[in-house]
């Protein structure tokens, strides 16, 4: 039976996710050099076409169709067919399937656009289209199945996923990590100061960030129950300990406390908190966001000290984010929360963690893998960067003709 309660819920949890990409393009926008804004929020904004489009030919298919083996769903559901208003049972008896469907669909949107931070303001716009494409179809829609589809073999192996620390967060940020060493670094990486060009526009694409998390997560309850109710309360707790606690961080570690590690935190509690938020209590959310802020900010350290240039910090943050969550997720899962989910490592059941350690390690790998294979293939055929006179003019003029400031 149709629940108009749930479906309206959930209509409003994907326009929702929806505002998210836009608010990443701005969270990104003002984080690049002013040549790059346009190009930076181009390829976010992109992504609504591009992969909208791979979703309803071939993506919802794969990731939620007929099971093949616990690998991918079959193509039964090709074009979106036999998908109208009938509720699917396997995942949301109480909305239409057309509505489960175009829900999934944003978060499938969003998780390419999240790796685009990886490789800000030196990627052609032409082979950034063609791996995000392939992407889409050979890392999001089967690593999709495997955890949230019907039949899928992570999910029969009992690992848990709320809203998608390994399908969105860990996938992206692997991929992230193999951008930033196939494309390479910046010109002038290490050598240059690359400031943000606009910190105010930065906050305001967390903002819109922030409250579309609450589709994200709230509505991944895929009803207008009390998990939801969970999973918002969590939502937020892990976002603002997460800022909390990077602002005190940096304080403590640079002098003084920055608009942009306020902004950070803020994400990386988000991330972080988006695998366990419809299985743990508010107290767990906070100590998750809390780890988030300390652990992500060390993270992004991290490419200082290797020498990869994650130009926006994808890798430390929504990488690091999505494995620090589903761990903690093993640690602090009860099922007095949620009797669906699991019970962890605190509430007497070791072998979870392990689990969800499993998880993490089949999805980083996979989609590192395929990823750096993917990029290799298409440098070698259209090259991925562009030449060092575009580069230096900006993206904004290079790929586009455009410029965001006269």
């Amino acid at each position: 039976m149709i629940n108009s309660g749930d479906t309206a819920f959930i209509l409003v949890a994907a326009a929702l996710v929806l505002l998210m990409t836009p608010g990443l393009a701005i969270f990104y926008g003002g984080m690049v050099r002013e040549k790059n804004v346009l190009g930076t929020l181009m390829q976010s904004f992109i992504m609504i076409s591009i992969i909208s489009l791979e979703w309803v030919i071939i993506g919802y298919s794969m990731a939620f169709g007929p099971d093949i083996g616990g690998v991918v769903g079959d193509l039964s559901w090709l074009g979106l067919k036999g998908v109208g208003l009938t509720p699917n049972p396997d995942y949301a008896g109480t909305i239409p399937q057309l509505v489960f469907m175009i829900y999934q669909c944003m978060f499938a949107v969003i998780t390419p656009a999240l790796i685009t931070g990886a490789f800000a303001e030196r990627m052609r716009f032409a082979p950034f289209i063609v791996f995000s494409l392939l992407w889409a179809i050979l890392v999001y829609n089967p690593v999709c199945h495997w955890i949230w589809g019907a039949g899928g073999w992570l999910k029969a192996k009992g690992v848990l996923d709320f809203a998608g620390g390994l399908v969105v967060h860990l996938t992206s940020g692997a991929a992230a990590l193999a951008a930033a060493l196939v494309v390479g670094p910046r010109r002038g990486f290490g050598r240059e100061s690359f400031m943000p060009h606009n910190l105010p526009m930065t906050l305001l694409g967390t903002g819109l960030l922030w409250f579309g998390w609450f589709g994200f997560n709230g509505g991944s309850a895929l009803a207008a129950n009390g998990t939801a109710g969970v999973a918002f309360v969590a939502t937020h707790l892990g976002g603002m300990a997460g800022m909390l606690m990077w602002v005190l961080v940096e304080w403590l570690h640079r002098g003084k406390p920055t608009t942009l590690g306020a902004a950070s935190g803020a994400i990386a509690g988000l991330a972080t908190i988006t695998p366990a938020a419809g299985f743990v209590g508010p107290t767990a959310a906070i100590a998750i966001g809390l780890l988030a802020g300390v652990c992500c900010y060390f993270g992004v350290m991290l490419k200082n000290v290797l020498g990869y240039d994650d130009s926006l910090d994808v890798v430390g943050i929504h990488g690091l984010g999505g494995v620090l969550g589903t761990l903690a997720l093993g640690v602090f899962a009860s099922q007095a929360v949620n009797p669906d989910g699991a019970s962890g490592l605190l509430a007497g059941n070791p072998a979870f963690l392990g689990t969800q350690a499993f998880g993490v390690l089949v999805v980083g790998a996979y989609a590192f893998v395929v990823s750096f294979v993917l990029l290799k293939l298409i440098d070698a055929l259209w090259g991925l960067r562009v030449g060092a006179e575009d580069e230096l003019a900006g993206l904004d003029i290079s790929q586009h003709s455009e410029k965001a400031y006269s």
